[in-house]
């Protein structure tokens, strides 16, 4: 797992996030679509490699349907897209919700262990019922 830098704001399972960094988790629809898919994984685990696909694929139910306008995409557009979601999962989102000890990110076995706190949750359920229809 990742070396800490002194992180003060650390949420263990019995602490409470303050609404300040709960929120500001959430601000970020990418990480608000991995906890979505993290939450409803049995026992919370999951690998980058499954967290970067689901999280593309509710970007596409969320923000799709624009029309038949669309260009269709292609499998190198895929892939490419698939890895900047997977690189940005790695280097921004996991490392934030880390660091607020939320989840586990084992970079060897690139598997993420999410952690239960209920009053992330509370409002994840929130924004999940609000967001997708």
């Amino acid at each position: 797992m990742r070396e800490r830098e002194g992180e003060a704001t650390a949420v263990t399972g019995d602490a409470t996030p303050s609404l300040d960094l709960v929120f500001e988790l959430l601000s970020n629809s990418r990480r608000r679509y991995a906890l979505y898919y993290l939450n409803d994984r049995p026992a919370g685990v999951a690998t980058v490699e499954n967290l970067a696909e689901n999280v593309i694929a509710l970007e596409r139910t969320i923000d799709g349907d624009e029309g038949d306008t669309a260009e269709p995409i292609t499998v190198a557009d895929s892939a490419a897209g698939q890895t900047g979601v997977r690189t940005e999962l790695q280097h921004i989102h996991l490392p934030k919700l880390e660091d607020a000890g939320i989840l586990e990110h084992d970079q060897r076995s690139e598997t993420v262990r999410y952690w239960s706190q209920p009053s992330l949750e509370e409002w994840l359920e929130h924004a999940h019922h609000k967001e997708i229809k």
